[in-house]
């Protein structure tokens, strides 16, 4: 049974779990945020925000900010997403007031923008995303949050072809037959490149070696780009 009201008694209940894993009091989990840049999250704050008690009158927990949730899973040694969406020890996690709550995994998909949120429902058994329009664009809400999701996609798959074409060229070192595989390699990590390049974001850097290389055969809309990083 869902036992969670809002994400704050989530999280409250993440730290509880993963002190005790890690064997570690709430004076302890203080020093390390301390030693973390946060000597403002004290043993007291930590009582407030586990147990939702304030100075005195009723339950009142410490509304914890985006800051102090990276810094407490940090010092918990915990990637900070698990505070939040905690895969395998919790059946579902709340979504907004207006929707119900829902397993962790789903909602996960959510925050990383690999799936689309299902908050209208449930219609004949099922969640459906969003089928409004956004005033002022015409887009539906599921429309643009595909666009503005659009990154997710393209960066693992920019450093799955990135490692692709260093290992092809590294065959292609030793092997002169692979050099037809090795241009096909960099042809792909090119396109992907100039996609990102349309799409105004940021490539990060790559190996100077497969930049030079993709400018001689001249696959990149903008030689400029991207910066020339480590191998």
């Amino acid at each position: 049974m869902h036992s969670h009201e809002t994400f704050g008694d989530v999280i409250a209940a993440q730290i509880r779990r993963h002190r005790a894993r890690l064997g570690m009091n709430r004076h302890q989990l203080a020093e390390q945020c301390a030693r973390l840049g946060r000597p403002d999250i004290t043993y007291a704050v930590i009582v407030s925000i586990e147990t939702g008690r304030s100075s005195g009158d009723g339950k009142q927990r410490r509304r914890l900010d985006v800051d102090d949730w990276f810094v407490l899973a940090l010092a918990l040694a915990t990637p900070p997403l698990l505070l939040l969406l905690p895969l395998g020890s919790e059946a579902t996690v709340p979504t907004v007031p207006a929707a119900d709550p829902r397993d962790p995994y789903t909602v996960w998909q959510w925050m990383t923008g690999e799936a689309t949120p299902t908050l209208d429902g449930p219609i004949d058994g099922r969640y459906v995303p969003d089928s409004q329009q956004i005033a002022g664009t015409g887009q539906t809400w599921a429309a643009a949050w595909a666009t503005a999701a659009y990154p997710v996609s393209l960066y693992p798959e920019l450093a799955r072809r990135r490692e692709t074409a260093h290992k092809a060229r590294l065959r292609a070192s030793l092997d002169p037959s692979a050099q037809t595989e090795y241009v096909d390699r960099l042809d792909e990590l090119a396109q992907l490149v100039n996609d990102m390049t349309r799409a105004n974001l940021t490539v990060p850097p790559l190996p100077a070696e497969l930049i030079d290389a993709m400018n001689r055969l001249e696959l990149l809309d903008n030689p400029t780009e991207p910066t020339r990083g480590d191998e």
